[in-house]
């Protein structure tokens, strides 16, 4: 495999219309469901953290700050066919360093029941009880970042 690349893209940039795509592709479509400009609305204010090899992009999370040093993590996605290589775990080790960077103290995310144990390996906890989102469980996780 090529080596990976993981950095901040800009907003509305090409990188930025490639991560939507992906998103819809992996974490969208599986569900029957379409983004839509409303889901996209708060794209502008939150900061874009992609993975490449080269071109291509092949991952991407967004991260939105949230206030009293919490950030939230969501819209994790990572194309299949390089699911299972290390790059989820590269996009969120970045974005936990880049949020500590901002003053950040807490990390926290929805995660859908499949992921829970990637982000469990990543030292994340449950915080509270399961829930539904987007039509499908979710549970409310926490990292403290220092």
């Amino acid at each position: 495999m090529t080596r990976i690349n993981v950095g901040l893209i800009e907003y509305d940039s090409l990188e930025y219309l490639e991560s939507v795509s992906l998103r819809q592709d992996v974490l969208r479509t599986p569900l029957g469901l379409k983004f839509t400009k409303e889901n996209m609305v708060t794209d502008e204010h939150e900061y874009h953290i992609a993975a490449s090899d080269g071109d291509n992009l092949v991952g991407i999370l967004l991260l939105r700050p949230l206030g009293n040093g919490f950030i939230k993590m969501r819209q994790v996605a990572v194309r299949e066919e390089f699911q299972g290589k290390g790059i989820g775990q590269k996009l969120v080790e970045f974005a936990e360093e880049f949020a500590t960077g901002l003053g950040f103290n807490i990390m926290e995310l929805h995660a859908r029941e499949v992921s829970l144990n990637f982000y469990e390996r990543l030292n994340y906890a449950v915080v509270g009880e399961q829930f539904e989102e987007i039509g499908i469980p979710h549970f409310r996780m926490e990292k403290n970042l220092v």
